[in-house]
């Protein structure tokens, strides 16, 4: 009897508490309602296979073959991966100021510009990066036939694979060579020749590197030196008849600067002062 009335008041809280209060929604448990949903097993990423993906052609891509590093090789330059032909270029990259240096006219244009800022009386006008600027146009304009046939001896062959990447540095030598041997001086050749201790050429091809380069740039600072001192005598020359003008008359606290200078300028514009200098320059190197 006991036991009947444990079962009378439980049942009812039991039902009560499944579905509610009497007149209310049933509230279903989230356990009960995750029971009753159907069951979807995992799937197994063993089983799992990628499909090549096929174009309209129907034929599927090929896949790039790996190296046996677990890599993949992609082909370069002359068959050179592409590591090695990034490493060449970025070092051919930070050797391009030494090479335009040293190898090409830029410097004796550079001084050339700066004598005659100089001797105009100009500090800062024209601008260095203007001067710079139009010594590379002016070097960019003698170097190019040497450039192309660099190119053409060295640089088109070594893309179509006929030669590797040493071969073609050693063939862009010789129009480079041919260049700076019709511009040095036997005098700086011979000094270097005796300070290497290597025996005297029988012609100039037969020169190395190592004596040509330095002799080539004291070749330059010397040219240029030199069109740089005759272009200063003519400005000279109006300073010191200023000069000796002013303190004839005594203008002694007028520095002569201030009237040498727009007579400069104005001699200078004259006689088209640039286009008698960059005509020479260029004159010079044929």
């Amino acid at each position: 009897m006991v036991a009947s009335l444990a079962v009378t008041v439980i049942l009812p809280a039991t039902a009560q508490s499944r579905f509610g209060e009497p007149g209310g929604e049933a509230s279903v448990p989230d356990g009960a309602a995750n029971s009753s949903l159907p069951s979807t097993p995992a799937p197994d990423p063993e089983s799992i296979v990628i499909q090549p993906e096929i174009p309209s052609s129907g034929a599927p891509i090929p896949a790039a073959a790996p190296v046996a590093g677990g890599g993949l090789q992609i082909a370069g330059a002359a068959g050179q991966t592409v590591p090695w032909s990034i490493v060449v270029l970025l070092t051919g990259l930070t050797l391009i100021p030494s090479i335009l240096l040293c190898v090409t006219p830029f410097a004796r244009l550079l001084i050339v510009f700066h004598f005659l800022r100089q001797a105009l009386g100009l500090q800062t006008t024209p601008s260095n990066q203007t001067l710079i600027g139009l010594s590379l146009v002016l070097t960019f304009f003698i170097m190019q036939p040497v450039g192309v046939q660099i190119f053409h001896d060295a640089v088109v062959p070594m893309q179509a694979g006929q030669i590797t990447a040493m071969e073609a540095m050693n063939r862009g030598v010789g129009p480079m060579r041919k260049f700076m041997s019709h511009y040095v001086r036997e005098k700086d050749v011979a000094l270097f020749i005796e300070l290497a201790k290597e025996p005297k050429p029988a012609t100039t091809d037969d020169l190395s590197l190592r004596v040509l380069l330095p002799a080539y740039i004291l070749s330059e600072l010397k040219a240029g030196f030199q069109i740089g001192t005759v272009l200063f005598l003519p400005f000279l020359i109006v300073d010191m008849v200023v000069a000796s003008i002013t303190t004839s008359v005594g203008m002694l606290q007028l520095p002569p600067v201030v009237i040498s200078t727009p007579l400069k300028l104005l001699l200078f514009l004259m006689v088209d002062g640039w286009h008698l200098l960059i005509g020479s320059l260029m004159r010079s190197f044929n």
